[in-house]
């Protein structure tokens, strides 16, 4: 058994792009390694700005002799045939044997493939995997073929033994391998050897490099920590961030300073943000008044000057940088100011939102509109709701947003205070995006939920329209993220949305808005051709050319295909739903065919209604009179099914108790009347539980029907009578959901 040390060192490596090389290069070797027959016990994959490593443990030594068996033509076969098959495996006619076979006698040959040693494996699996490396992107250099992310300088690659380390003889492009490397570019730049992954971890950290990304995150955060704390700050927690710089230094050095008093007036998220994307520095903020006031950033080397000049000049560019954001923010302030947030979003109607749904103001319209209709389902006041989604994407035209488009809707909240409006407006502005994944928070001011579900809902249904669905991976517009966010804020609410209606209000929007483009069309098209004195049809031809972008003249009819179009997608878009909803409630343990019987029933696209089905039924399925009550359901289904197909009639019409024979058969008459006085109510105020409660009294008495009573007497009259009954029992346990959708 031998250990494999392999490092590529090259220019610095894009940070985003380093976890997912040190992944790719393990899966690549480890991957060629074994499907040449060698084995290994241990396989760990490490990345700097400059190096990609991969330690693999207990390599074996060569790879086995393989023997395979292998069927050829039959005896007396052309000769043809016989000579392609020997041209296959390299082999002549004195090496085959002939053997019996199932259609009489065959030739077969043994091939023998003999075992390589490591080393030889390990240069043909390194030399593929560095000339096919999945990088994003890659570059060429000099004269040479080869690309890489960043110019490769070196390749490291031993196997070490107790006898020592072993170069395997590899040269890409050029480039020999050797037991070489280097340590920090200004701290270390000198080559040293090694001999094996202990010596390589130990020398490279007092050559100034910290091999392990996690290791250079986690001192990174403690250095970081301790120094706000020394400076009576807290450090910002920004876990993406931390990544990302411990991928930017080999040698991390931790140093803090203060923002300069004329930028803390600032939005806090303004001040973080603008120094994360700009210069990568984490935020301190004042534990008493939660006020940003400092930053760390770290540098890729220690100093004589313990990094005083490194932050001298990163405090000067950040100025620069905070003197941008205080523009921004208060010639955003002046707009609101004079001409309130309305005025700032009027640029709106010049965005396009899609070329088939219009304008981001023409979006906006119609998200206000649904808003009011939906503000009353969610306890929200509905001149509130309108308000807030007519001014919830106004941000998008500030500069602020502009420069920094991760705070749309944020910083509308701020614009919203600043002119006036009221909290719940200004809520509205940033929580109508939420939730924007799975772990984001749903909101809960109603207000916001109106806006939130108006802006999903109104999405959905304009792809739906314009039959712009998600289809297999690709969903470019987010569409079941949307659909997601609609349940979660359904369900968090316990709304009672039905989606039927809501998707209704938004089509109704989106075609009033088509035909009002469709009636300026036709007057546009009527007023030229009478300016010009020509025609219609020639005016059509002039008109649809110059001031439609080549819109052809059929556009006067898309506002009524665009109504046709989403009626006929009204069920498609719910079933959508309906899929997420199954994905959202089977993480919570819920089965598929509990579901299934549940969406079965009326009113399902009532997401509220649809879970409290679902849930009660999920819990009734676990008791044991839950299990007996659908074995008793699905025998009398069975029966009655069976017996209406043979009969070629419907045994719906009510039984008659007075027909009752026998003391099980008029005990269940009684059962049926008891349950279904308490079901009925229940089902009234939606109390499944309570429902499925009354039902499972009825499962003592089924049991005792089934085991004393026959169904198919030869009486007709009570046959009738006991298949009515079964009917009866069918109809009463259906009540709750679709009992014939559920397994078992």
């Amino acid at each position: 058994m031998a250990d494999l040390l392999i490092e590529l060192f090259s220019e610095e490596i894009p940070a985003r792009m380093q976890a997912s090389a040190a992944e790719a290069l393990k899966r690549l070797v480890t991957e060629g390694l074994v499907s040449a027959g060698l084995t290994y016990a241990h396989a760990g994959a490490f990345a700097t700005p400059r190096r990609l490593a991969l330690a693999v443990q207990g390599l074996s030594a060569h790879s086995p002799t393989l023997r395979e068996e292998r069927k050829g033509p039959k005896l007396g076969a052309p000769q043809a045939a016989i000579d392609g098959f020997l041209r296959g495996i390299g082999q002549s006619m004195a090496d085959l044997d002939i053997r019996d076979d199932k259609k009489g006698q065959v030739y077969f040959a043994t091939i023998t493939t003999p075992g390589r040693a490591a080393p030889e494996i390990v240069a043909e699996v390194l030399e593929t995997t560095i000339r096919n490396f999945p990088w994003p992107k890659s570059m060429r250099w000099g004269s040479g073929s080869l690309r890489w992310v960043r110019p490769l300088h070196s390749i490291l690659c031993i196997l070490s033994t107790e006898a020592g380390a072993e170069i395997v003889p590899l040269t890409v492009d050029g480039i020999a391998a050797s037991d070489s490397t280097r340590g920090h570019r200004f701290m270390a730049p000198d080559a040293f050897a090694v001999t094996g992954f202990d010596d390589y971890a130990a020398k490279l950290k007092r050559a100034h490099v910290i091999l392990d990304p996690q290791e250079r995150a986690a001192h990174i955060w403690n250095d970081a920590s301790q120094m706000a704390f020394a400076a009576g700050l807290e450090l910002i927690e920004d876990k993406a961030l931390l990544a990302e710089v411990a991928g930017l230094v080999e040698w991390p050095v931790v140093l803090m300073g203060r923002i300069a008093a004329d930028f803390l007036n600032l939005p806090a998220e303004v001040l973080q943000t603008s120094m994360r994307e700009h210069q990568k520095f984490f935020s301190a903020r004042d534990p008493k008044s939660g006020q940003i006031v400092g930053f760390v950033t770290v540098a890729n080397r220690d100093t004589a000057d313990k990094g005083a000049t490194i932050l001298k000049g990163n405090q000067k560019v950040l100025a620069a940088r905070l003197s941008d954001a205080k523009f921004f923010w208060e010639n955003d302030l002046r707009t609101v100011t004079a001409q309130g947030l309305d005025g700032m979003g009027a640029g709106l109607a010049n965005v396009t939102f899609h070329n088939k749904l219009g304008s981001q103001a023409d979006r906006v319209a119609r998200i206000a509109a649904l808003a009011r209709e939906i503000a009353p389902l969610v306890g929200a006041d509905a001149d509130l709701a309108e308000q807030a989604a007519r001014v919830a994407k106004a941000d998008l035209r500030s500069d602020m947003v502009g420069e920094f488009p991760e705070l749309q809707g944020l910083m509308g909240s701020y614009y919203a205070r600043a002119a006036g409006l009221s909290e719940d407006v200004a809520r509205a502005c940033v929580e109508h995006y939420q939730p924007l994944g799975p772990s984001d928070s749903v909101p809960s001011a109603p207000v916001s939920v109106a806006v939130a579900l108006a802006d999903k809902i109104d999405t959905l249904t304009g792809f739906w329209a314009i039959d712009e669905k998600p289809t297999g991976s690709k969903d470019p517009y987010a569409l079941r993220r949307a659909a997601l966010g609609v349940i979660r804020l359904v369900l968090g609410k316990g709304v009672k949305l039905p989606l039927g209606l809501a998707v209704h209000h938004a089509n109704n929007a989106l075609s009033d808005q088509w035909f009002a483009k469709v009636d300026r069309k036709r007057e546009q098209l009527a007023d030229y051709a009478s300016n010009s004195g020509i025609t219609l049809e020639k005016a059509k031809a002039v008109v649809f050319k110059s001031v439609d972008e080549k819109v052809a003249e059929d556009v006067l009819l898309m506002g009524f295909e665009m109504q046709w179009a989403v009626a006929g997608q009204r069920d498609n878009l719910i079933a959508f739903f309906h899929d997420r909803l199954k994905t959202h409630l089977r993480d919570q343990g819920i089965r598929h065919d509990v579901i299934d019987a549940c969406l079965a029933m009326p009113g399902n696209d009532d997401l509220t209604l649809l879970v409290k089905r679902a849930e009660a039924l999920s819990a009734f399925l676990k008791t044991a009179d839950g299990e007996n009550l659908l074995q008793g359901f699905k025998r009398a289904n069975n029966i009655l099914t069976k017996e209406e197909a043979k009969d070629g009639v419907e045994y719906s019409f009510g039984p008659d108790p007075k027909l009752a024979e026998t003391p099980e058969e008029k005990a269940l008459f009684t059962a049926l009347d008891t349950a279904e006085a308490a079901i009925t109510p229940a089902m009234t105020a939606e109390d499944f539980a309570t429902a499925m409660a009354a039902m499972a009294s009825l499962r003592a008495p089924i049991d005792a029907f089934f085991d004393s009573v026959q169904i198919n007497t030869d009486n007709q009259i009570v046959r009738r009578n006991r298949l009515n009954l079964l009917h009866r029992i069918r109809a009463t346990c259906q009540q709750g959901a679709d009992l014939t959708r559920v397994e078992g």
